[in-house]
């Protein structure tokens, strides 16, 4: 196993260290590819997206997912960071061909390159249980609801992960000194509680992946996530 890269900024040391969960991975994950084609409306627009996928399972099992519904690991949903709540996606094993039809109903992974994560039953249906991760292509046909785009929301930068309250606040802090509209979510599986810190609020995933390009100049990483 080759070691991790340096703690990033932020990261604070003690006894009880924060899980910088995303930004761990950060410098040697593999940038999406996602590719958005419009409808003959300009309003819809069919989606598609290769990458990693993830699962998760017993650990979230029973808690709440991030459109409040409850998860379920024996159930065809999966969480995508930006996609629409309640988008059908279809995953594609580019592995063994395999493919499933899932329900987008939670957000995640956090971590940069992987780009879905898959309940028990999805991953277990393109054959990626024992392994854990499989190089997959995502695909949807995402609709407007009348109003805007499906491509505008509230967008947002995650830049780290703590298992300590104190630690995502002294974080928090310290980003507040160079950028605007810092905030911290906080979230609870069955392992324990994780406070997540992001930076911004975006009217497109355009407008956050450009400000997530000049983060990189400051050497900071993150993962980019719709909160509506």
């Amino acid at each position: 196993m080759t070691p991790p890269p340096a703690r990033p900024r932020g990261c604070f040391p003690g006894k009880r260290l924060a899980l910088c969960l995303l930004l761990l991975f950060a410098a040697c994950a593999p940038r999406r590819e996602v590719a958005y084609e419009p409808l003959g409306d300009g309003r819809s627009f069919r989606y598609k997206e290769t990458g990693v996928a993830s699962w998760y399972g017993k650990e979230y099992h029973g808690r709440k997912t991030s459109n409040g519904e409850v998860y379920n690991m024996f159930a065809l949903t999966a969480a995508h960071p930006t996609l629409p709540f309640h988008t059908l996606v279809r995953v594609t094993n580019l592995e063994n061909g395999k493919q499933v039809d899932l329900r987008i109903n939670d957000r995640g992974p956090f971590v940069e390159g992987r780009i879905i994560d898959l309940s028990h039953t999805g991953a277990q249906a393109i054959g990626m249980l024992a392994k854990g991760t499989a190089k997959v292509a995502v695909e949807a046909t995402v609709f407007a609801d009348g109003r805007a785009s499906p491509l505008e929301g509230v967008f947002s930068v995650q830049v780290g992960a703590f298992s300590e309250k104190e630690n995502a606040e002294r974080f928090q802090k310290d980003l507040e000194k160079r950028y605007p509209r810092v905030h911290t979510v906080f979230w609870e599986s069955n392992k324990g509680r994780i406070y997540r810190v992001r930076i911004g609020e975006f009217r497109t995933e355009a407008e956050a992946r450009r400000f997530l390009e000049a983060l990189r100049k400051d050497g900071l990483n993150g993962v980019i996530l719709r909160e509506d």
